[in-house]
């Protein structure tokens, strides 16, 4: 096991969102922003940001991975353009603001119907239903996941009502 699979998640996220140069198996070296590292297998997921906007990424296993150095710390503008890269571009045209609106507005209105409803996640952004549903911004009928497709059907109707009435 290398040093780098040897070190805790807590480690590896020091990383997160900084420009660095990786050395893996053989003398190869890639250069990116560290997007996230996998705590399990300590992969890592780097994104490398072109000019004309482009972005390229590759992921380097855990089990190659011989050092990696800094070389850059990210600034916010990075770390938001990071953040957002796989977002879906219906949550993109709604501001912080207008999401956590429209959170609030659905968590509140399905308490009001006796439906249990908590927010999950680690920026406590996506709602969760009976512990069987999940609801991610921007909080659409669309947004909706769940293996039970009953209750995945009639959560996606109250949504729709919902959006219907406001």
């Amino acid at each position: 096991m290398s040093e780098w699979q040897r070190k805790s998640p807590l480690e590896w996220q020091t990383y997160v969102n900084k420009e660095v140069k990786v050395t893996a198996a053989e003398k190869h070296e890639y250069e990116g922003w560290v997007l996230t590292i996998d705590p399990v297998s300590a992969n890592v997921v780097l994104v490398k940001l072109t000019e004309d906007g482009k972005v390229c990424v590759s992921v380097i296993l855990g089990h190659a991975v011989q050092e990696v150095e800094i070389v850059n710390e990210g600034d916010d503008e990075t770390k938001e353009r990071l953040a957002h890269l796989f977002m879906p571009e219906e949550s993109r045209a709604y501001g912080h603001e207008e999401l956590e609106k429209r959170k609030s507005s659905l968590k509140t209105w399905l308490e009001t119907n006796h439906i249990p409803v908590t927010e999950q996640g680690e920026s406590q952004r996506t709602l969760c239903v009976a512990g069987v549903l999940t609801i991610d911004p921007p909080y659409g009928p669309e947004d909706c996941s769940s293996s039970n497709e009953i209750i995945l059907s009639r959560v996606q109707s109250l949504i729709q009502g919902h959006l219907a009435s406001q």
